[in-house]
């Protein structure tokens, strides 16, 4: 039996986590709301920042001091990744040596929660001066930063979740935002592909995933295949043999329908007498979808994603099955 004191000890355990997962949920709450107000503020602005980023021949500059300087290589990190030319220099350095980074053909975009941080500002001049052109996000547009910039996005936030009020937590968050909206809104003005995408990510799961294609990962070998004469119950031996949670129903060669887990139970609630003994072809979801062997596995991917399916037969040119893709099959 536990003692008093550890029962007071375990007591103040749970209701301080309590109250540590209600503050977190109240924080993330908070946060959301600075977001939901941030995009009312979205106007055209935004647009003519895009298309000064979108026009840039060089380089998209990024720059910042303390925690917007953060933001700032986040923001350029994810330009440069969805096709953007995109780098970080930071603003204290710049004025030591990094100012040989930018030129003529590159577009700065200046970040800064007060507009006034002495290094971010003191960039605009020597900046003018190269022809750069200037994109400013911050939280007050009446500031300096904000009147000299060729475009200011408003990101301003009315307080920071932070207890004091004080550690960049809310003004953070929506200078990143911004940063991620335009990133996205660049994409599409690229028209950005799957294997645009693949080109920049060669490594990790996700290279692997846009690099690959459909007949590299899928299994081909030991299919559940049935004929339609057969029986569900004799199918569903076939399914479990499997391990795919499907069987495949072919004739002379050619696919003539696909039975899923999904299939079964909706069987079974139609015909839970004598579902086992009937045809499996009575069942069967004929034409399924298929994809070409030779397919991009991420549009594989975003094909199964839009159709809410977890596997595709994959096929030829000629369309002979040649293997089922799963859509766990990138691990």
């Amino acid at each position: 039996m536990p003692t008093n004191d550890t029962s007071r000890v375990l007591a103040l355990r749970q209701t301080t986590t309590r109250r540590e997962v209600e503050e977190a949920r109240e924080v993330l709450r908070q946060q959301s709301a600075v977001l939901s107000k941030l995009a009312t503020r979205v106007d055209g602005r935004f647009s003519r920042a895009v298309e000064a980023l979108y026009s840039t021949e060089g380089h998209v500059v990024l720059s910042g001091m303390g925690k917007s300087g953060l933001i700032g290589r986040k923001i350029a990190s994810t330009l440069a990744s969805t096709g953007t030319p995109a780098i970080f220099v930071n603003a204290g350095e710049a004025h030591h040596g990094d100012m040989g980074m930018i030129t003529s053909r590159d577009t700065a975009v200046l970040i800064s929660r007060s507009g006034e941080t002495a290094e971010v500002v003191q960039l605009l001049p020597h900046l003018r001066r190269l022809g750069v052109r200037i994109v400013a996000i911050v939280g007050e547009l009446g500031s300096s930063l904000a009147r000299q910039a060729d475009v200011a996005l408003d990101a301003s936030v009315d307080g920071e979740v932070c207890p004091c009020n004080l550690a960049p937590t809310s003004s953070a968050l929506a200078a990143l935002a911004l940063g991620d909206a335009l990133a996205v809104a660049l994409m599409r003005r690229r028209g950005l592909t799957s294997r645009d995408f693949a080109r920049v990510h060669p490594g990790g799961r996700l290279g692997r995933r846009l690099a690959t294609r459909v007949k590299d990962v899928m299994r081909s070998n030991h299919l559940p295949i049935v004929p339609p004469t057969a029986s569900v119950g004799d199918s569903l031996i076939a399914i479990t043999q499997g391990r795919l949670g499907l069987v495949l129903v072919m004739e002379d060669g050619e696919l003539q329908g696909i039975v899923t887990d999904g299939d079964l139970r909706r069987g079974m609630q139609r015909h839970p007498a004598d579902l086992l003994s009937m045809s499996i072809s009575e069942i069967m979801t004929k034409d399924p979808v298929t994809t070409r062997e030779d397919t991009m596995l991420a549009d594989a991917f975003a094909q199964m994603q839009e159709l809410k399916i977890k596997a595709l037969v994959a096929v030829d040119v000629c369309g002979e099955v040649m293997g089922i893709v799963e859509v766990f099959d990138d691990k």
